[in-house]
Order: structure tokens, then sequence, then C-alpha cells
């Protein structure tokens, strides 16, 4: 899918941008390459992520969040017009290596937002570092993605998103100390991101002092949860945490309620679920269910006015949790390619790809959206601010999101 906008001069707020290096007649060298802009042509950047399918708001949230960070330039950066080129990467290992590949290919490309689900990147981030190619994620969670020990496949991935590192636990600590609950079940749906913070939430709540009753895992586009369900049942559990994503977490929710011993079992999910699209998979069983997601009550001012250009741009609100990490993301890229760019007295532009990297992880006290972000050198440049909402029947009804969160 690729797609050009155009748009209007955005507001002030922004890091203030280190100037373009001195004209320059030649290209500039680089360890990683370079990317060449003829005067009059595009720069071009990339999107990849999950568009399409039952989770597709999860991409497309802060797919829309790019297109307004480009708007907010007038459609153009360094001299050229900005193209906004996107892969469908499917919420799969499988899906972000294809689209990974497609993206490499492309030589005019000089930097990446995305992707959307952690899978994605397991899949397909080799192929983009080896490709030279940096990418910022908006929405992967996996702690692992971002540890120090992590590899050299990860040279080229950095996230404005939090690590589940800081969900899972804060998620443990409100069912513990906040609704005073001592046993827990789980259930993931064997992806990266599920798999990983279910167990980042049962490793804190022991350690607070809590009892895991059972732990157990269904597949993705599964429908029938209730064997499951069943077997999680027999440990009656207080609370099910069950950090998924949108149609498989709407069966967990509905089908829960009609398990012997789970009838009033307390609910929670996390922000893969944090989406209008959940809570009409799951129906009258969303009602009085739990979602930590990102605490949009501590984002920076600048929040509402992102707000209120992406209902002008869209007619609604953002689908889910991410919008704010996207917009974040697209304009530390922009600063970044502002900060490397070398260009020619005829208005030909040059990217040194390895100097964009270096100059993406240099990043340091930039004035976001969702906080003043600064990168570390394993590619966490997220402000981890997690709170708990609670689903009330407004939002069973169709309104979205909930207005405040309950915790903290």
């Amino acid at each position: 899918m690729k797609h050009r906008t155009l748009g209007t001069i955005g507001a002030a707020g922004l890091l203030a941008l280190t100037a373009i290096a001195p004209v320059a007649a030649q290209a500039p060298e680089d360890p990683l390459g370079v990317v060449e802009i003829p005067a009059g042509e595009p720069i071009v950047i990339g999107g990849w992520g999950v568009f399409s399918g039952p989770d597709a708001a999860l991409g497309q949230d802060w797919l829309t969040s790019m297109e307004i960070a480009i708007e907010d330039r007038g459609g153009e950066l360094l001299g050229h017009e900005i193209e906004l080129i996107s892969e469908d990467a499917l919420c799969t290992p499988e899906g972000g290596a294809t689209a990974a590949t497609k993206l490499a290919a492309n030589t005019q490309l000089v930097g990446l937002i995305g992707s959307a689900c952690s899978d994605e990147t397991v899949g397909g981030i080799a192929t983009l570092t080896n490709a030279g190619l940096t990418t910022i994620s908006p929405s992967n969670t996996r702690p692992a993605l971002t540890a120090p020990d992590r590899g050299a496949d990860y040279a080229g991935y950095l996230r404005t998103a939090h690590s589940d590192a800081f969900q899972g636990k804060a998620v443990a600590e409100f069912v513990y100390n906040e609704l005073g609950l001592r046993k827990a079940a789980t259930l993931h749906d064997g992806s990266a991101y599920g798999q990983a913070l279910q167990q980042v939430f049962a490793d804190e709540f022991v350690a607070l002092g809590g009892e895991i009753t059972g732990q157990e895992a269904v597949q993705k586009l599964q429908a029938d949860m209730k064997p499951a369900l069943q077997n999680l049942a027999a440990g009656s559990p207080e609370v099910l945490y069950f950090p998924i994503f949108t149609q498989e977490g709407g069966a967990v929710a509905a089908q829960s309620r009609e398990v012997a011993g789970l009838e009033e079992t307390v609910l929670i999910g996390s922000d893969g679920m944090f989406s209008a699209a959940f809570v009409t998979a799951a129906g009258d069983a969303a009602l009085d269910m739990y979602l930590s997601s990102p605490n949009f009550s501590a984002f920076q001012a600048g929040y509402q006015d992102l707000l209120d250009k992406y209902v002008a741009k869209t007619g609604a609100n953002p689908p889910q949790a991410f919008h704010a990490h996207g917009y974040d993301a697209t304009n530390i890229l922009f600063a970044a390619l502002e900060q490397v760019a070398v260009q020619g007295e005829d208005g030909t532009t040059w990217i040194p790809k390895g100097a964009l990297r270096d100059a993406i992880y240099g990043t340091k006290d930039f004035q976001g959206v969702t906080g003043i972000l600064s990168c570390s050198e394993s590619g966490d440049c997220g402000a981890p601010l997690i709170a708990v909402y609670q689903i009330g029947q407004a939002e069973v009804d169709g309104s979205w999101p909930p207005a405040a969160p309950v915790w903290p």
C-alpha cells in the first residue's frame, strides 16, 4: 500500500533541529550506505505493521499519526516532498519477514516507523538491520526487543512504546495492592507480546505475595477457548489476566462467563486489547473489565492538539493506544534526518544511513507528546507511563475510549 500525504504547516513545540550539514558537491561516505535523493524527487519513509484483519486498528492507529506528522510539516522535508509507503506485516513473524524483505529492497527508503506487533519485529528486524535501515516502533512492548543482550540483528531497532517489564509490574501491583486479590491465572496466545507480558505479571505477582493458580496458552485465530478456560477454572482464580489481541481477547472474555468457576472472576487485559474492536468482540462480557494502557492523562500538553487533528482527519477518536507514540516516533525520525542530511548545490540530498541510525540513538530530551524522550543504547526511547482503565456501560454501548484511568 502506498500513499502520499500533503497538509498544512504544523504547530510549535517540537525539538529544535540541528542545522543541515554544509553544502557538498558529492555524496558522503557511510558504512551502511547512502540514499541519494535527486532534486524534485520525494524523500521516502515507511511504516510497517498490521493494517488488515482483526488487529488492523493497532497499526492504523499510529499510521494515521504518521500522516498527521507529515501534514504538520506541510508535506515537505529538506526541500523534498515526503512520500509515505507502508507494508502490511499481519501481526505475525512470517508477515514481518515478508514486509521487511519488500522494504529492504527499496533503495530510496531512508527510515521506518514500526512494526506494530512484537512478532512482526521478531520476523523482520534482521533483514532491515542488514539493509542499513533503522526502524522506530510505536507499539512493540516485548521486553527482549530492547534488552542489552538482544544481539546485532536489533541494531536497527528502537521504540517509543513502553517495555512490558513496566506494564506487567504495574498490572501485578494494581491487582495485589488496589484490588486486594491474591489468586491469579494467566492466558496468552503464543505471541512474543502475550507470552512475555503474562510471565512478567506472574513473576511480579508472586514476588508481591500472590499465587498463580494456572497458566494456559491458546493460538491466534482460535475460536474455542473453553478447554483452556476450564483448566484455569480448576484453580479457582480471583482474577484472569490475558494480555492478547482483540479477536481472541473478545472470545476469552465472552466464553469465560460460560465456564463454571469463572463467572465472577475479575478479567484484565492490556494494550493489545485497548480498542473499541475488542469491546465489540467481547460484547456485554467486557463490562467492568480492566485494561492496562499508556496513561494518556500523563501526556504532555501537545497531546490534545494531536487528538483534535486526529478527529478532524478521521471523524473519530484514535482506535487504539499508540497514536501518540507513532507521532513522536515520526518526529524523532524527521529530526534525525535533518541533523544528518547533506545537500548539494543542485538540490540533491544525501542521507547517510549509519549516521542517521547514530542520530536516532543519540536522541536526548526530545519534546514529545508522550513525554520528554531520550533513547538508550539498546533502543528504549519511551516514557513508561502505565495506567489501568475500566470498561463501563458507555464503552459497551459504543463510546471509546474510557474517559480517565481508575489507577493510579
